[in-house]
């Protein structure tokens, strides 16, 4: 067993260096690092270490597919109602005698009536549309009580106007959970790259990998699970330098470049790559959510303006065989996304 352990490790690392190396930027296939499901969400976007049998979980890790899922459907839908976009997925779960769980999903997202433009401005009123959608095929399977592997196969699509593109990519996690009420999770997400592309000038083939480190633990004496980790391992430096100077990093006199220290900077990529959150259960039925990601806030905030930015919270609410999540998302000072997702057991109808 220590052995099929060590073979999965040896695995995510060795793609996250290859990947490395051959990453740029998140390219045209970012769609694929946005979560669409409520709890995740609202629990920070994340590979979540949690074994409690929700398909919601399983999109960003696959080892959280279990038996638990079987005859599970979800149903997401996103909406900004300001800039008039929305996304929606939809996701089942069958488990298969010594076959192990899988669990498919259905991701689209539709980007709102675009206006073509001249090059001086010129709008004349006519429209297209920009979409993203993807199709995964994931398996999970428990080694023993306490390890739990799983893999996602996926294909992407771009849809630009008169311009399309498609990629292959695979999802790999492991997890592990003790009796202590602790979990962990290892996940590589996005391995993989474009295959195909039309009419588009794409200079990154690569899909946005990440690997992440995530743990949970379940408090003893209180009904709060806390969700903490590290993730984007593969890429440490997170500083930027930014063309409007929103820091004051430029001398206004001189001009001069007053670069941060050392200090400083070794916090900000730290504090960039942590994300903390919880979960508390009110009852048996309700549940209530939130997370903090400190490289949200600083990437999208203003100095100038206090905000939420950065900060995800929802609820989830379960009646019978349905359970409902809701959850909003404030990832800039514009607006906010609202998360919806219906969960149904339909063994259970």
């Amino acid at each position: 067993m220590k052995r099929k352990i060590y073979v999965i490790c040896a695995f995510l690392l060795t793609f996250a260096t290859l990947q490395v190396h051959a990453q740029v930027s998140n390219g045209l296939y970012r769609a694929l690092t946005d979560a669409n499901s409520a709890r995740v969400v609202a629990l920070g976007g994340v590979p979540l270490p949690v074994h409690d049998g929700d398909l919601q979980t399983a999109v960003f890790n696959p080892s959280a597919i279990s038996p638990e899922m079987n005859n599970q459907m979800t149903l997401s839908y996103v909406g900004d109602f300001k800039m008039g976009t929305n996304f929606a997925t939809a996701q089942y779960s069958h488990t298969f005698e010594n076959m192990g769980s899988f669990a498919a999903s259905v991701q689209y997202y539709n980007y709102g009536a675009m206006q073509y433009a001249s090059e001086s401005g010129y709008t004349d009123g006519s429209t297209f549309n920009v979409s993203d959608y993807a199709v995964t095929l994931g398996w999970g399977r428990e080694l023993t009580d306490k390890w739990s592997i799983g893999a996602n196969l996926k294909y992407a699509g771009v849809q630009y106007e008169a311009g399309r593109a498609g990629a292959l990519g695979v999802d790999v996690a492991a997890t592990y959970w003790s009796y202590s009420n602790w979990a962990f999770t290892l996940a590589g997400r996005n391995i993989g790259r474009q295959i195909y592309c039309e009419e588009l000038n794409v200079e990154n083939k690569w899909l946005p990998f990440s690997l992440d480190f995530m743990a949970s633990k379940k408090l003893d004496h209180l009904p709060l699970t806390i969700v903490m980790g590290y993730k984007d391992i593969q890429h440490w430096n997170k500083i930027y330098d930014d063309p409007l100077d929103l820091e004051d990093y430029y001398d206004p006199v001189t001009g001069e470049y007053n670069e941060p220290s050392k200090t400083a900077q070794f916090f900000t990529n730290l504090g960039c790559h942590l994300l903390i959150g919880g979960e508390m259960a009110v009852g048996k039925n309700l549940f209530l959510r939130a997370s903090y990601n400190y490289e949200t806030y600083r990437n999208m905030s203003v100095p100038e303006r206090r905000s939420l930015v950065g900060f995800s919270a929802g609820f989830g609410i379960r009646v019978k065989a349905f359970q409902i999540d809701y959850a909003r998302s404030r990832n800039n000072i514009v607006g906010s996304p609202n998360f919806l997702t219906l969960r149904m057991d339909l063994s259970k109808l």
